[in-house]
């Protein structure tokens, strides 16, 4: 099990300072949003596992690489949906899959009460 990394890289900074200030429109908002998104899953995508594969350049052929495993992203309703605009052009042929979590606010527990992710995830 990995353990919890906080990012300290200056573009996530400067964009989470960005998210959380008052005075950010709800454009400049979404913006943030995707570029933190953008910004963390490339972060925390650096160890996913490849496989190296044939690839033609226009020279020649040559070992190029590719994810070993197809990537799900699992965004939590409904806050969770911006971070997908992010992350999807950075890895297109992703599948995403949905959680649905509210905070229950007698016991501040989370409450589970949607779930659509591909058989064997969940």
């Amino acid at each position: 099990m990995k353990t919890l990394t906080v990012s300290t890289h200056p573009l996530v900074l400067t964009g989470l300072s960005r998210l959380r200030d008052k005075n950010t429109s709800s454009d400049d908002f979404r913006r943030h949003v995707r570029e933190v998104s953008a910004l963390l899953f490339a972060q925390a995508s650096a160890d996913l596992e490849t496989r190296p594969v044939e690839i033609e350049t226009p020279i020649e052929r040559t070992t190029g690489t590719a994810l070993s495993r197809s990537v799900v992203l699992v965004p939590i309703l409904r806050a969770g949906l911006g971070m997908v605009d992010g992350v999807w052009p950075l890895i297109p042929t992703a599948q995403v899959a949905h959680i649905g979590i509210y905070r229950d606010e007698a016991t501040a527990k989370p409450q589970p009460y949607y779930s659509k992710v591909p058989p064997g995830l969940g």
